[in-house]
């Protein structure tokens, strides 16, 4: 298991190849794009530094970081040989379907199969699979290398030596896992989404702004982000989908999506990946934001 794949160089993706390549696994990062893998390089880079001039690590463990990572835009070549995959595409159905389909051929019949996913059943994606007993959920949180949670997602059929080896390999991470069952959201984003769409809106129905909503939450509630900031983060686009995942499973309207984080995502306002969203992201801005995040 020193040999892991991580499918998406996106945030998600390169956060979560950055933390294990840190604890010298050897992680060859997937994309179909060669951009987005060379993007995903800098952010990793970047991050790295960022952790040097703080003293968190040497110019040695953020170089032997970055050696420990090998690109691929071929997911057969870049899955070979590898004990475990973990895919952190976009989240949409289909797509992760079709992964996980090319990844059981793929991979190595002992091969173990993890989705990053945020809120898709387990049971679903390892439907497509003939190995559902070796596919799982690790949710890892954003920025990757800096929080300590990961949500494990059992699948109904997943099998409990597959859930031991993730677990402890969360643990070798410096993670702290977390068993929840499969259903819509898990747990994270099942308290956490219905609280940024409620949000959203306070805002569409003319309450308060954005400041002043983001200030209540900070200084009233101690939370460290306001909602609609932490939602910019994560991306506007992402919240949606989660909540369509919640509001399809549960059938209860306490999950649709506010009409206003319908139409911001329609109109491409998606939050700091977009550079707009509740707030505005300049490139300066979102980096003094990002660097503050791995303080």
């Amino acid at each position: 298991m020193k040999n892991v794949a991580v499918i998406g160089a996106g945030t998600m993706g390169n956060g979560i190849a950055h933390t294990f390549a840190q604890s010298n696994y050897k992680v060859n990062l997937i994309d179909i794009s060669q951009a987005s893998l060379d993007r995903g390089m800098a952010t990793i880079s970047k991050n790295l530094d960022r952790m040097v001039a703080k003293e968190k690590i040497s110019e040695a463990d953020k170089q032997n970081t970055l050696n420990n990572i090998t690109t691929y835009t071929n997911l057969e070549e870049g899955v070979a040989s590898v004990g475990l995959v973990v895919e952190a595409a976009t989240e949409n159905l289909d797509l992760k379907l079709k992964i996980f389909k090319d990844l059981d051929t793929f991979c190595a019949a002992d091969t173990i199969l993890a989705s990053n996913t945020s809120s898709i059943s387990i049971t679903k994606i390892a439907s497509v699979t003939s190995r559902p007993e070796l596919v799982i959920g690790m949710h890892f949180m954003n920025p990757v290398p800096i929080m300590k949670l990961v949500e494990i997602i059992k699948g109904y059929s997943t099998s409990q030596e597959t859930y031991t080896i993730v677990k402890e390999l969360s643990e070798k991470l410096h993670k702290v896992p977390v068993e929840v069952n499969d259903y819509p959201g898990f747990v994270a984003n099942r308290i956490l989404m219905p609280m940024i769409n409620e949000a959203i809106e306070t805002l569409y129905n003319g309450v308060a702004g954005v400041k002043e909503i983001d200030t209540v939450m900070m200084l009233g509630m101690a939370h460290p982000m306001g909602p609609l900031a932490l939602a910019d983060f994560i991306g506007l686009d992402v919240c949606l989908s989660i909540l369509n995942v919640m509001y399809d499973g549960f059938k209860n309207p306490k999950y649709a999506p506010c009409p206003l984080l319908v139409n911001m995502v329609m109109a491409g306002k998606l939050g700091a990946k977009s550079g707009e969203g509740f707030y505005d992201y300049s490139e300066n801005r979102k980096a003094e934001a990002v660097a503050k995040m791995f303080q």
